[in-house]
């Protein structure tokens, strides 16, 4: 039997390499891999238009949008497979202008704070850390949209919580890295690094020792919080069921071919001049896969993310994720 053609797209990680230049097959599919950064427009492709056959996407969005699908809500044709191609440790990524003398995270309480769009992944995990960790009232701050470095464009797929929030648009400035620097905002909470804090000595990190509050909560937790997802149109899943097995395979041999390449002593890979120890470490503090994919060794994970999106009111209650993610394994 002819393989199965599939238009694939997701950021061009090293984790699925192997697979975008065909080193890595899945069974009964050939694919088309695409791949753009920023990621952005890949969920907006995706969501918006169903520009591709399978997709990386947001995490926040589909679990969003998939779940009020299930309750009986617009519909959305898609449905993921329990791959993650996509974590980040979110403490390094509060910003702070110094003048507003904001030191502790509690000084946030009351401020204007800004934010790439409300319901980005990278957004929710870090309230709720704000919240978790801290104790921060995230409902009394002022919350201003913006891109980081460009102009926000906001989409057709964007989602909003089921309540009522202080949320605006910048007015006196293009970005948040100008809004921190020009006081329009006090703080910025992104998923981007904004171009001010490399150039304005006034903007600093809220959490300067970030590494280490990391690996602590990391200890505690066990949460390297996950960004996106994979998601695959759900007709075509209906009618080749067994591609969320296939393509799952593939990623999982993918990332193993990644590590493989990555733990080559005979040169480096990879632009990191301390690479081999940031190896040691990572084997220290995770002691063993940090990146698994598989929906039971993320369980706590996601149930956490599901957690905040019901405090924050994207969700009424929390959908199993048994039923948001395709059976593998």
């Amino acid at each position: 039997m002819a393989d199965l053609n599939l238009h694939i797209a997701s950021g061009p990680y090293d984790r699925i390499e192997a697979m975008r230049y065909g080193a890595v097959k899945p069974e009964g599919i050939t694919l088309n891999y695409e791949t753009r950064i920023p990621v952005h427009s890949i969920f907006v492709g995706m969501a918006e238009r169903e520009e591709f056959d399978v997709s990386e996407m947001s995490l926040a969005l589909y679990l969003t949008k998939r779940s009020r699908a299930l309750a009986g809500g617009e519909a959305f044709p898609f449905v993921a497979i329990p791959v993650f191609p996509s974590r980040v440790f979110r403490h390094g990524n509060f910003f702070i202008n110094r003048k507003t003398e904001i030191e502790k995270p509690k000084d946030l309480e009351g401020r204007r704070v800004g934010i790439q769009e409300y319901r980005q992944t990278a957004g929710i995990w870090m309230r709720g850390i704000l919240r978790d960790e801290y104790g921060v009232d995230t409902d009394t701050i002022d919350w201003v949209e913006g891109g980081v470095d460009v102009p926000r464009k906001p989409s057709a797929s964007d989602v909003r919580p089921d309540r009522d929030l202080r949320i605006s648009a910048l007015t006196r400035h293009d970005t948040l890295s100008a809004a921190l620097s020009g006081g329009e905002i006090d703080a910025v909470m992104a998923a981007r690094v904004p171009s001010s804090a490399r150039t304005d000595p006034n903007i600093a990190r809220l959490i300067p020792d970030f590494r280490k509050v990391e690996q602590d909560w990391f200890a505690r937790t066990g949460i390297f919080p996950i960004m996106h997802t994979v998601v695959m149109r759900e007709a075509l899943y209906r009618e080749n069921p067994w591609i969320a097995q296939s393509l799952f395979a593939a990623f999982e041999t993918s990332k193993a071919k990644a590590v493989e390449q990555m733990r080559y002593t005979g040169a480096m890979m990879y632009m990191t001049p301390w690479m081999f120890d940031d190896l040691d470490e990572m084997d220290r503090v995770f002691g063993g896969d940090p990146w698994p994919y598989g929906l039971e060794p993320n369980r706590a994970h996601l149930e956490t993310f599901m957690r905040h999106l019901v405090t924050e009111a994207f969700l009424p209650a929390a959908m199993p994720l048994d039923d948001l993610f395709a059976a593998v394994g």
